[in-house]
């Protein structure tokens, strides 16, 4: 497959951009923010995986010679010798400096994620062309921060309500949407953001681009699982041998999930699992994992919970809420934020653990469909030039650059080259740094280098990444915060 033409992985209306700024401009100051959004923060993660697989490629003079009679029949301008001089000179390295807070880091909206910078005067445009690609980090930002939500939520009921609160969290939403994603790339980078913050997933790429690109040796897990249609290939009256012999094929895994609405959902929980394989169940070393997949999502689960409470009894934990003993459940149907909450929040009102119950999330996670919003806007992600430079040595001069429309405020842009700190205060703010030289940042910022010059100059592990949770200062009042 022919390399993509990276100089060509950018909107087609920048092409003419180079035309079209100020005379005499050697500098340019881009930054990235949410500008409001669902949660009033976000989770970063992502940037590395744009960096690595695209920024660190070199441009080519045939990429320069593609993307020139590419836009001459397109119908735009393309700066060829500007394209030119970052091959022949820059040895193809992008000449741009980028910044950005500590990825799995929490930062409350408003402030600068990620800073771009120019390095060579001769081409400060390059800035402008990098929005396309770099824009694209609200994606991994937007997956990681709907599942940091869930993770909140679901860690706030377990806390209430079980015993094993830190061990039972990492694997209670868990990953569906492989095939709902838009594409391979959308379901690597989506669900490797998810497994920031748990460690359940059926997205196998998910665990190939954790590895790729954070280092990850083992970033989730799934179990054995059916399907409908391995249940029903055994036809209607065989609907328990299909359940048995899923349980005995699987006999030495801990957890094994069983879909179990392809008829009558109510009987095949109350009969099927309650009496006619209760031995089965009961010598498994381990639990079998009731999955509901249709039908009114309360109803079932406190259905199944009282079921399984007659036949296979529960264990009252310390906090005085009931644990099933043998089985549990998975929710893997039409579940979204609210649907959790209300599904925990119920279950706590009858007595039962948190502990007992797991949820599956396919589109509402990496695609996002009626329940969820997945998409640039959830958080308002932008890009913005907020400063430019004019000339050079004595002469240079940085100029503010923003936008002020009357007709929306929300889209008021920043001035200035721009750091994020902790204040005095201990809170995460973006402050105005014109007064310091080009090179020169606040002595309280948390933004760290991560790319100049064409190479990543600081690597995130995935560890690291994951352990960043608390890494700045952002004083949630609960995990049921907007609830």
């Amino acid at each position: 497959m022919k390399e993509k033409n990276l100089i060509l992985q950018t909107d087609s209306y920048k092409l003419s951009h180079f035309q079209q700024f100020p005379d005499g401009m050697t500098y340019m100051f881009d930054y990235i923010e949410s500008r409001g959004g669902a949660y009033g923060y976000t989770r970063f993660f992502g940037l590395q995986y744009l960096l690595k697989e695209y920024l660190e490629r070199r441009v080519t003079m045939a990429m320069v010679d593609e993307a020139a009679a590419i836009a001459a029949w397109h119908g735009v301008p393309f700066n060829y010798d500007g394209w030119k001089y970052i091959v022949e000179v820059l040895d193809g390295k992008l000449p741009l400096l980028i910044r950005a807070v500590p990825e799995g880091a929490i930062v409350r909206n408003h402030n600068a994620l990620v800073t771009v910078e120019s390095t060579d005067a001769n081409v400060p445009w390059i800035v402008g062309w990098a929005e396309t690609l770099l824009m694209k980090v609200w994606y991994p930002v937007t997956v990681t921060t709907f599942s940091y939500k869930v993770h909140r939520m679901i860690g706030a009921f377990l806390e209430l309500t079980s015993d094993n609160a830190e061990s039972e969290l990492p694997f209670k939403l868990h990953d569906f949407g492989y095939r709902g994603a838009s594409s391979e790339e959308s379901a690597g980078i989506g669900g490797m953001s998810h497994l920031v913050n748990f460690m359940g997933t059926d997205t196998l790429a998910a665990l190939l681009y954790a590895r790729d690109y954070y280092g990850a040796e083992q970033a989730g897990f799934s179990v054995p699982a059916s399907e409908h249609s391995t249940m029903t290939s055994w036809g209607r009256e065989r609907e328990s041998d299909a359940f048995r012999n899923m349980i005995e094929k699987h006999d030495e895994f801990p957890l094994i999930s069983i879909v179990s609405d392809s008829y009558n959902f109510y009987e095949a929980v109350e009969n099927k699992f309650g009496v006619e394989l209760h031995d089965v169940i009961m010598a498994h070393d381990g639990f079998v994992v009731i999955r509901p997949d249709s039908g009114d999502a309360l109803t079932n689960i406190l259905f199944t919970l009282e079921s399984a409470e007659k036949h296979f009894g529960v264990t009252l934990n310390s906090k005085g809420y009931k644990v099933l003993n043998k089985i549990r459940i998975l929710q893997g149907d039409g579940v979204s934020e609210n649907v959790i909450y209300d599904i925990l929040l119920t279950m706590k009102k009858e007595g039962y653990s948190a502990e007992n119950i797991a949820f599956g999330v396919g589109g509402a996670l990496l695609q996002g469909n009626y329940q969820s919003s997945i998409n640039r806007d959830t958080h308002k992600f932008a890009m913005k030039c907020s400063a430019i430079g004019l000339g050079a040595g004595d002469a240079f001069k940085l100029q503010d650059v923003y936008k002020s429309p009357i007709t929306d405020r929300g889209k008021v842009s920043k001035r200035g080259r721009l750091d994020t700190i902790v204040n005095g205060d201990g809170r995460v703010e973006t402050v105005n740094i014109d007064q310091l030289p080009l090179g020169e940042y606040h002595p309280d910022t948390i933004l760290q280098t991560v790319y100049r010059d064409g190479g990543i100059v600081k690597l995130y592990g995935w560890d690291e990444v994951k352990e960043n949770e608390d890494l700045v200062p952002h004083a949630f009042p609960s995990g049921l915060e907007g609830k």
